[in-house]
């Protein structure tokens, strides 16, 4: 079989860019069995209450769902087990000062497949208050109507 090429998308958390302001992203790898990842090759991984956390110089994805493979058998693990995230130690230490001292919080983004290795792009972000999610919406809003004034007046 030949080595896959490019980046092809899994699976989105677009609930978290309404909940966070992501401040950088970083590029990580994921320790999986590989019944997860014939799984999450078909699709079948759900990002929405996902978080990270830091625990001995290591980062876990907490509450990242991915279904059974049905053709699996006994090595099928448990579907909301952490999955380890593989990152240098400096960047590791980088986000345990930065999660720990100012408020950030780490939310996995996206899950990817990149040259045929799985990928989780993980955001470092600050929570939204009320105010902050009506302004985003107005100024999408505002946006739209723009864009519908230009379609209209072109026409």
């Amino acid at each position: 079989m030949a080595k896959q090429k490019g980046i092809k998308p899994i699976a989105a958390n677009r609930k978290a860019y309404h909940d966070y302001f992501v401040d950088e992203t970083y590029e990580c790898g994921l320790a999986l069995v590989g019944t997860e990842v014939k799984s999450m090759r078909q699709g079948r991984v759900n990002l929405k209450e996902s978080y990270c956390m830091i625990r001995r110089n290591e980062i876990f994805a907490e509450g990242m769902h991915i279904s059974p493979y049905e053709q699996g058998n006994i090595n099928n693990v448990d579907p909301l087990r952490p999955k380890k995230l593989l990152l240098h130690k400096s960047e590791i230490r980088k986000l345990s000062g930065l999660v720990s001292r100012q408020g950030f919080t780490l939310i996995p983004l996206r899950v990817y497949l990149k040259d045929g290795r799985m990928k989780l792009e993980m955001g470092l972000c600050r929570g939204k208050h009320l105010h902050d999610k009506r302004d985003t919406a107005a100024s999408k809003d505002a946006q739209r109507e723009i864009e519908r004034a230009f379609k209209s007046r072109d026409m």
